[in-house]
């Protein structure tokens, strides 16, 4: 349990914790792997979760071996994601909205911090009809290092002016809590994947089903 007292602001990651947008990248890098004739694995793909798009692409370039080309990768993922989310759009996550209005009514700060760009962040947002929700975006073009690096929640803290050690910190992959505890936050998680391993379960103070069950656990 966490007491709310103990709480100045709450930092959110952004993909597949505010927005459902695991799927949509997957989903494009699968149809451009198969375009250059690469079959990826769904737990190849599910590993990647939470990294920054250079880490992806070193991820996906070790898997395919020599002669993968990351620029036409690139351009291809592109253009796949473009149309998946024309389709498809991106779902908000469960309980999001219940725990924003909480949020304003208790008068918590909020913020975003993300691995993606900021140009990326701000396209995805406004696609799911929240491109005015957060005050506070600090995207990886901010920071040194991106996540599982502490940089972008440090910033984040520094942006709210709140001491990090009293900033909630919600994320759903390994990388984002490992960034979390190693910024000396409160991190909490709420899996876009399980099981979860038992190293990263070691670092949350606490697992949520969804984010509407936040709340509750601010004892």
């Amino acid at each position: 349990m966490v007491r709310r007292a103990d709480i100045s602001a709450v930092i959110f990651d952004m993909d597949g914790l505010v927005l459902d947008t695991e799927k949509t990248y997957q989903a494009a890098w699968r149809t451009a792997g198969r375009a250059m004739r690469y079959d990826f694995p769904d737990v190849f793909l599910e590993g990647l979760a939470g990294l920054a798009g250079d880490a992806v692409l070193r991820g996906i370039a070790n898997f395919c071996g020599p002669g993968f080309d990351p620029g036409e990768f690139n351009r291809l993922t592109t253009a796949c994601w473009r149309d998946y989310v024309a389709v498809h759009g991106i779902e908000v996550k469960t309980g999001f909205h219940a725990l924003r209005d909480y949020l304003n009514r208790e008068a918590i700060p909020f913020c975003l911090a993300t691995n993606s760009a900021l140009v990326n962040a701000e396209a995805c947002l406004a696609l799911a009809g929240l491109a005015d929700v957060f005050p506070v975006v600090v995207a990886r073009d901010h920071v040194r290092r991106p996540k599982p690096s502490p940089d972008v929640f440090l910033q984040a803290a520094s942006v709210l002016k709140v001491p990090v050690g009293r900033c909630l910190v919600l994320e759903d992959s390994p990388a984002g809590i490992e960034a979390a505890f190693e910024a000396a936050a409160v991190p909490v998680m709420v899996p876009s994947m399980r099981p979860v391993d038992a190293a990263t379960l070691a670092r949350c103070r606490f697992v949520l089903n969804d984010l509407g069950e936040l709340p509750g656990m601010l004892g």
